[in-house]
C-alpha cells in the first residue's frame, strides 16, 4: 500500500494529543492510533515539539512519513494574520501555530477547530454518511463544557472570512445570560453549556448538582424542572437561528449536554416554535463516532 492515499490527523487537546492514520478517504480504516500527553504547562514551543514527536512516532511505526496532515485545535486560525485565536488553551493564542507546524513537519498542514473536525468526521465517516448521504450542508454542534459549532458544505469545512464560521456558541441569546469569557454577555454558551446549566441550578436552588443528576431529578425537584425548561427553551431559540440563516440539511449534536434524550423530542419542538417556516423538517440527530470524531475529522481536512 502506497502512502499517497493515507489520511493523517492530529487532535490537539489540553491534556492529550491524539494521532491517527486512515487508509484512504474512500476506505477510512484506522491503520494507526496513538496518544501522548500534551504537557501544555511547559509552554507553546514544547507543545509544537510534542506534535512533531507524535508524528515521528507514527511514521516510524507505519514505515513512511505523511505527505500532508490535518490538525484539529481548540480555537481557530485568523485567515489574515495566521495567528490562533479564541482558544481555551491560552498558551496557543496569538501564536502562528499553522506556520510553525509546517516548518517543523516540512509538509502542508491543514488546521480547523474541534467543532469543525467533529462536523466533517460525522459527514464523511459518521451519521451523515450513513443516514443522510445526499446532505450538502451540515451543521455540527458541540454542547459540552463550552458550546461550539462547525459548518461543512459539500464535504469541506467552511471557515469564513474571519475563520469563525459556525461559531454558534457566541450568538447573543438572552440578557439574562451571564458574562462570557469572549467579552460579551448572554451568549448561547452562557445558557446551554453544561457548566452554565449547573451554575444556573445553583443560583436558584442554593445547591450544587451535576447536570446528569439535575436531569434525572426533573420530576421531583422544582429547581431541576426550571433548569430543564430553560435548557429546552434556549436550545430551540438558539438552534432556530441556525435553521433560519443557514437552513442546513442536517444538524448533529455532540458533547455531553447532547446526550440529554429530551433534546431530540421536546428540544426539536422548541426549535420549531422559533423557526421562520410553517414546518421545521431539519433532522437534528446524535453523532455516531463519539470521542473519535475530532481526530478522524482532522484526518479529513486535506482530503
Amino acid at each position: 500500500m502506497g502512502n499517497q492515499n493515507t489520511l493523517w490527523g492530529i487532535d490537539l487537546g489540553g491534556t492529550k494529543i491524539e494521532g491517527v492514520v486512515l487508509k484512504s478517504k474512500e476506505d477510512p480504516e484506522v491503520l494507526i492510533r496513538e496518544r501522548i500527553d500534551t504537557q501544555a504547562e511547559q509552554g507553546y514551543d514544547h507543545v509544537v515539539s510534542r506534535i512533531k514527536l507524535l508524528v515521528d512516532q507514527m511514521a516510524e511505526k507505519i514505515g513512511y512519513r505523511p505527505t500532508s496532515i490535518g490538525i484539529g485545535t481548540p480555537g481557530s486560525t485568523d485567515p489574515e494574520t495566521g495567528l490562533l485565536k479564541n482558544s481555551n488553551s491560552a498558551n496557543l493564542n496569538h501564536k502562528p501555530l499553522h506556520k510553525d507546524l509546517e516548518k517543523v513537519l516540512s509538509i502542508p498542514v491543514y488546521i480547523a477547530n474541534d467543532a469543525n473536525c467533529f462536523a466533517i468526521a460525522e459527514t464523511r465517516m459518521g451519521v451523515v454518511k450513513d443516514e443522510f448521504p445526499k446532505a450538502e450542508v451540515v451543521f455540527g454542534v458541540i454542547m459540552g463544557s463550552g458550546v461550539g459549532g462547525g459548518l461543512v458544505i459539500n464535504g469541506k469545512v467552511w471557515n469564513g472570512k474571519h475563520g469563525i464560521a459556525g461559531e454558534w456558541g457566541h450568538i447573543f441569546l438572552d440578557e439574562a445570560g451571564e458574562d462570557c469569557y469572549c467579552g460579551k454577555h448572554g451568549c448561547v454558551e452562557t445558557l446551554l453549556a453544561g457548566k452554565a446549566l449547573e451554575r444556573y441550578y445553583k443560583s436558584i436552588s442554593g445547591k450544587g448538582k451535576k447536570l446528569k443528576i439535575i436531569i434525572q431529578d426533573v420530576a421531583e425537584d422544582n429547581y431541576a424542572k426550571q433548569t430543564y425548561d430553560r435548557l429546552i427553551h434556549f436550545f430551540g431559540k438558539g438552534l432556530s437561528v441556525i435553521v433560519n440563516v443557514i437552513d442546513p440539511d442536517v444538524i448533529i449534536i455532540g458533547g455531553g449536554v447532547g446526550n440529554i434524550p429530551a433534546l431530540y423530542d421536546e428540544g426539536i419542538e422548541s426549535v420549531k416554535e422559533f423557526t421562520f417556516n410553517p414546518e421545521m423538517k431539519t433532522p437534528i440527530v446524535k453523532p455516531k463516532l463519539g470521542d473519535s470524531a475530532g481526530v478522524f475529522g482532522a484526518a479529513f481536512l486535506g482530503a
